[in-house]
């Protein structure tokens, strides 16, 4: 998203398996991903990995907003970059409907 292109992050993302998970480390701008334990990790997000295959292909905004709705996905950490990357997409969203109206 072009609005959080400037943000420097540390994520870790968490895909669960049949009975394993997986642990990436995102640093962000770039995004630069490693395989290794995130544990400078300011926002951490986890989700089943088949649902983040699908969501990582053919997902768009509004397809990721509904698996944390739903509770597929879930994301925790520091409450501040939280609250930022809600703003962000809420922007983003009603920018995109704002285009969609004229």
């Amino acid at each position: 998203m072009p609005g959080l292109a400037h943000l420097k992050l540390v994520a870790g993302l968490e895909l669960h398996g049949r009975g394993d998970v997986q642990l990436y480390r995102i640093e962000l701008p770039g995004p630069v991903v490693t395989k290794t334990v995130p544990a400078d990790a300011r926002v951490t997000l986890e989700i089943r990995r088949e649902r983040f295959n699908e969501l990582a292909t053919r997902g768009q905004l509004a397809d990721w907003r509904g698996a944390f709705e739903r509770g597929e996905a879930r994301a925790t950490g520091i409450e501040q970059y939280l609250k930022l990357i809600v703003k962000v997409v809420e922007a983003q969203e009603e920018r995109a409907r704002t285009r969609r109206a004229r």
